[in-house]
């Protein structure tokens, strides 16, 4: 199975934000975006979505930033990953071009019970199992040095 890559980037995310020292500092979308590789307009959506779940919270204003939540904390990476992918199926039997062996074929079931190995092992960790020294030596560090963080 492969995560899309808004979930991957939600994970990531999460991390970055799980070694932070929570709301008292000032992680930025565009902090994140610099330190992931990735566009500040898709972390952002990924960051939307996560604030929705009730994963991060945010404080706007000149000092604001994102932040991770008690829930982000605590919630396993199994479910994390289940409502960033909408808990879709492996394949799609269905839609525009239905499957014409989709009545028949035992794959689709066979791929449902690995799926739900796959999210189960994943159910045994939390953020905190995902980042150690070495996660926070390279996330933690700011992109630029202290004095440009206002324009960050």
């Amino acid at each position: 199975m492969q995560l899309s890559r808004f979930t991957d980037l939600g994970l990531r995310s999460l991390m970055r934000l799980a070694v932070s020292s929570g709301a008292e500092e000032r992680v930025t979308v565009k902090l994140i975006a610099r330190q992931v590789n990735a566009s500040e307009n898709y972390v952002a959506k990924a960051v939307s979505r996560l604030a929705e779940l009730g994963y991060v919270e945010s404080q706007r204003g000149r000092t604001g930033g994102i932040f991770l939540t008690e829930a982000g904390r605590k919630t396993t990476i199994g479910t994390i990953v289940r409502q960033l992918e909408c808990d879709n199926e492996v394949i799609e039997c269905g839609g525009d071009n239905p499957c014409r062996l989709a009545n028949a074929c035992r794959l689709r079931g066979v791929l449902a019970t690995a799926q739900n190995a796959f999210y189960a092992e994943l159910d045994r960790y939390l953020l905190s199992d995902l980042v150690d020294q070495r996660t926070v030596e390279l996330l933690h560090m700011p992109v630029f040095p202290a004095a440009s963080l206002i324009d960050i």
